[in-house]
């Protein structure tokens, strides 16, 4: 069974570093040239529609904050077929949707908790024509999220918004295999979870768990897992692999 971090006991020097890229992770929006534009859905409503203009280069960003296990569909309709968008989960780099390859509707069950960003541009062989598109973006938020549980039921580790924390075998994309940091927000006792993982390259992972099995996470490239003992192994694009023991999922 994989050493846990719990949270009676304060981390390491080396983990209380891991810990604050972490919460960081939970937390902080990729710094853009321009602040992203805030979605607010009018009272009773779980929808909006934004209407925009972009050209050449130019890019727009909107934001809207929704819960794990929630579902966000993004619509885009544009006046100029080389316009797309791409969605990022609170704190990445690396789009968990991008219409280039998956069309111009998507439908993404949310990872984790907070702000969710959705850019929208023209491509680039559009842009460096100075070409101009004028679009909608129907974005809507269904379903319930699935709340993280109360210190009061499950206390956290100090200083972090998790519920226990641990080193993971892993293996990032395009680097060996090590051990990654990894804390966890605990939805449930039945293995419902967040688990967020920090490694090396500035890699953050965030996958969501329901009842121990993984079923979204924050990239676009497809997720498997298989059983070994008392642990998922989860891999994601037959690039990266992360060994996460039932321990960290339920507490044990």
């Amino acid at each position: 069974m994989h050493p846990l971090t719990m949270p009676a006991c304060l981390p390491t020097n080396a983990l209380r570093t891991g810990l604050a890229l972490l919460t960081l992770g939970l937390s902080t929006v990729a710094s853009l040239a321009a602040p992203p534009q805030d979605i607010r859905f009018a009272p009773g409503s779980s929808g909006a529609e934004v209407k925009g203009r972009l050209k050449g280069d130019t890019d727009t960003d909107y934001r809207l904050v929704a819960g794990a296990g929630q579902t966000l569909s993004v619509e885009l309709l544009a006046s100029n077929a080389s316009q797309n968008f791409n969605v990022f989960a609170p704190g990445s780099d690396e789009a968990m949707f991008s219409s280039a390859s998956g069309g111009f509707k998507a439908n993404l069950v949310l990872p984790t908790d907070g702000a969710y960003r959705i850019q929208t541009f023209l491509m680039r062989n559009a842009a460096r024509r100075g070409e101009a598109t004028q679009y909608t973006l129907k974005v809507a938020v269904s379903g319930a999220a699935l709340p993280a549980l109360p210190g009061t039921q499950d206390a956290k580790v100090p200083g972090t918004g998790f519920h226990a924390t641990a080193q993971l075998p892993c293996k990032p994309p395009y680097a060996a295999a090590t051990q990654c940091e990894a804390g966890v927000i605990r939805r449930g006792r039945d293995g419902t979870a967040t688990v967020v993982i920090r490694g090396p390259n500035q890699l953050l992972r965030q996958i969501l768990f329901v009842k121990g099995q993984p079923v979204t996470s924050n990239t676009t490239q497809a997720m498997k897992a298989r059983r070994e003992g008392d642990t998922t192994v989860v891999d994601i694009g037959g690039e990266e692999r992360y060994d996460i023991p039932d321990v960290l999922l339920t507490g044990g």
